[in-house]
């Protein structure tokens, strides 16, 4: 048995082990049943459980979720319209994200997948500053598919709070009006020279 304070108080009956517990006010776990004798500690099962699931939170807050954005062509789509997308392919690169660009056939057009192959070099080239080729142009069905993946991983932004730091207050002075007019005199002749 193990005690609250952690410390290895060897082979207890269990009746002792339970009067132990509720002495302290804590619950008696049994830690390894395969171990012969089992080992159980003394404990408070809700504190350790409530650490456990706060670990569990913690760690999936700081893991990094990678988003997958796509882009969806056709073999005749126009440089025009095109560029649109590789924009926005970039802003999304530039954010962290992947771009899936995926050139879909119909009818004849699955006849010519150069012309695809072609348009997905373009636009890898395009993007190539700032992305790099994860997935080569393969074909799957009636479509044809790259995946680009940033160069390096997006720098988060600072809270706005963060950025600015605290103005320091200003103190108010009085000021007469005779100081009013003298002020605003050089000002004046300031706009008339403009």
């Amino acid at each position: 048995m193990i005690d609250e304070n952690g410390e290895n108080k060897g082979i207890v009956p269990i009746d002792v082990a339970l009067q132990t517990a509720k002495a302290a006010g804590l619950d008696l776990v049994e830690i390894a049943a395969s171990a012969d004798p089992p080992v159980c500690k003394v404990m408070d099962v809700g504190k350790y459980l409530f650490e456990l699931n706060k670990k569990e939170r913690l760690a999936r807050k700081s893991q990094t979720k990678i988003e997958i954005k796509e882009i969806r062509l056709r073999p005749k789509t126009n440089e025009h319209h095109r560029m649109f997308k590789v924009r926005d392919a970039r802003r999304w690169l530039e954010n962290g994200m992947k771009v899936k660009v995926t050139i879909r056939f119909r009818g004849r057009e699955v006849t010519y997948p150069e012309i695809a192959l072609e348009d997905l070099k373009e636009i890898a080239e395009d993007l190539k500053d700032i992305s790099k080729i994860e997935t080569a142009p393969s074909m799957e069905g009636k479509s044809m598919t790259l995946v680009l993946a940033p160069e390096k991983p997006a720098v988060k932004k600072p809270s706005p709070a963060a950025e600015t730091p605290a103005k320091p207050q200003k103190e108010k002075a009085s000021v007469t009006a005779d100081q009013k007019a003298t002020a605003s005199e050089p000002e004046k002749a300031a706009e008339k020279s403009s």
